[in-house]
């Protein structure tokens, strides 16, 4: 813990709680029976944090106190300890796990037996070589660590809520694991959770605020769109997604709004509010054509916009360095940030010079990518973008900067080998690595000798470089010993002489 924070826990004390109605175990007067060396100097809003974090643990019978009767808040928190607080946070009582664990360094009979043993179970926490550590210290790392797996929370979430007393190295307190746990305990998903509040963020996305979060089943968007029902025809166009950082803060994406109408809402039948449609719309920065049917609409963080992958914890892990948390008014570092929600059934209209509009969808998993805030958009299928025209693109969602281009030609992709990759798909390399999702919304057919022809579908996501997987369709199998011949459906690429065999 960084020595700053420290001093700020160094003279807490837990006078305010009533000690006296605190009920005590003794066994956990075994546990560690040493402090944490700090500073002298405490702040009010630190004690007021911690007493309040142990009061209501205590309360609820998750942190109970010491034979002394001591909560111990400044003592360095043991294995044993921790297990215990995670035991009755997390309920696991009722989970399964791997139940040939076995712990060789713990007594059957002592205290913490039964928690130590259903932690390591479930995974959440872990032993060496059948050795549980029963009174090593927890360090901070560890504990992070540990509730992100017990929550099922991305560990930059888990981490900013520890942000006040972290330190890689140090051993974490009673008192500033009941602080974690407290906050913890408020994010367990419930499937009765309600909603507090409803902000427009701007014309196609609503931050909304419940008590608890969503459970996974309530976030899939069969149901989610189901359980949201809006008045005025507004419809969710995707599922909701938690905000890194929140308890239970989402984004959540909407069709567009009518500036200026008074819109309801009920969730799950019961009335959750009401809110002003948002005439807001994304600031994006300009259109570029990527391929002969395909362009792209760029948006730029140091301008103040930001794709929602970066800041929901659903993707925190897989953006790394680049993901980030915004506070409630969606600021991080002094900037105020404009979020870009799903794209999912988003389109705009692109206009040729002198020509009739449009109507381009957009390219699914394409909204940011390679590090890149640049969601593409593709004209029906069969129509292309014509050489030296001049094209102009509009959005109801969006404002945007340079939205005209001049269309260019492009060299269609070329596949240069195509493998097996099990007996419903295969893996298409092309000749360079196209460096974004061109593969995206693209298809390849493949020819058996006796005319047999399968169609196989890029897997969205998959590509590795130059190298993409491609699925059939209708549940159909490669069978075996046949020579397929490849070709692309559609001009996006070009295949001589591709063939797979299916060994």
């Amino acid at each position: 813990m960084n020595l700053t924070a420290r001093k700020l826990v160094a003279l807490l004390t837990i006078t305010a709680l009533g000690t006296a109605t605190l009920p005590f175990t003794t066994p956990q007067a075994q546990a560690a029976g040493f402090t944490t060396s700090m500073s002298a100097t405490a702040t009010q809003l630190a004690n007021q944090q911690v007493q309040a974090a142990i009061k209501e643990l205590n309360r609820l019978g998750i942190m109970n106190g010491y034979s002394d009767q001591s909560m111990g808040e400044l003592r360095a928190i043991t294995r044993a300890e921790l297990a215990s607080l995670i035991y009755r946070t997390f309920d696991l009582q009722n989970k399964t796990g791997d139940s040939a664990v076995t712990l060789t360094d713990i007594q059957a009979n002592a205290w913490y037996a039964p928690y130590a043993l259903k932690a390591v179970e479930t995974g959440i926490m872990q032993s060496v070589d059948g050795e549980f550590h029963p009174q090593s210290l927890v360090t901070d790392a560890e504990l992070e660590e540990v509730v992100s797996k017990a929550l099922k929370r991305d560990v930059k979430s888990v981490h900013h809520w520890m942000s006040a007393f972290y330190e890689e190295t140090g051993s974490v307190t009673r008192g500033e694991t009941a602080v974690l746990l407290q906050k913890a305990y408020q994010a367990i998903p419930s499937d009765q959770a309600r909603i507090e509040s409803i902000k427009p963020l701007n014309n196609m996305t609503l931050v909304i605020t419940f008590d608890k979060p969503l459970t996974a089943e309530d976030e899939v968007f069969a149901k989610s769109r189901t359980d949201f029902a809006f008045s005025g025809g507004l419809t969710l166009t995707n599922m909701p997604r938690l905000k890194t950082g929140s308890v239970a803060t989402y984004i959540v994406p909407t069709s567009v709004q009518q500036a200026g109408e008074a819109y309801s809402l009920t969730y799950k039948g019961q009335d959750a509010g009401s809110f002003k449609g948002s005439d807001v719309k994304v600031n994006m920065t300009q259109v570029r054509q990527v391929t002969n049917d395909t362009f792209e609409i760029e948006a730029l963080k140091e301008k103040g916009v930001v794709d929602y992958g970066y800041i929901i914890s659903a993707y925190s892990a897989g953006r790394g360095a680049n993901a980030f948390i915004l506070n409630d008014q969606e600021q991080a570092d002094g900037k105020t940030y404009q979020i870009i929600s799903s794209m999912q059934a988003r389109q705009v209209t692109i206009t040729p010079e002198n020509g009739e509009p449009i109507i381009a969808k957009y390219v699914p998993f394409t909204q940011s990518t390679d590090g890149r805030q640049e969601p593409k958009f593709r004209l029906p299928e069969g129509q292309i973008l014509k050489p030296g025209v001049s094209y102009t693109v509009t959005s109801e969602w969006a404002s945007i900067e340079h939205a005209s281009f001049t269309a260019k030609s492009f060299e269609a992709l070329v596949v240069k080998s195509a493998k097996v990759a099990s007996d419903s798909a295969i893996e298409v390399t092309l000749a360079q690595d196209p460096g974004d999702e061109l593969f995206s919304g693209r298809s390849v057919s493949l020819t058996a000798p006796d005319g047999h022809v399968l169609t196989a579908t890029y897997k969205y996501s998959s590509r590795k470089g130059a190298t993409g997987v491609f699925e059939l369709a209708n549940g159909e199998k490669l069978i075996s010993g046949t020579i397929y011949t490849l070709n692309p459906v559609g001009d996006w690429s070009v295949a001589s002489s591709v063939t797979v065999v299916q060994q």
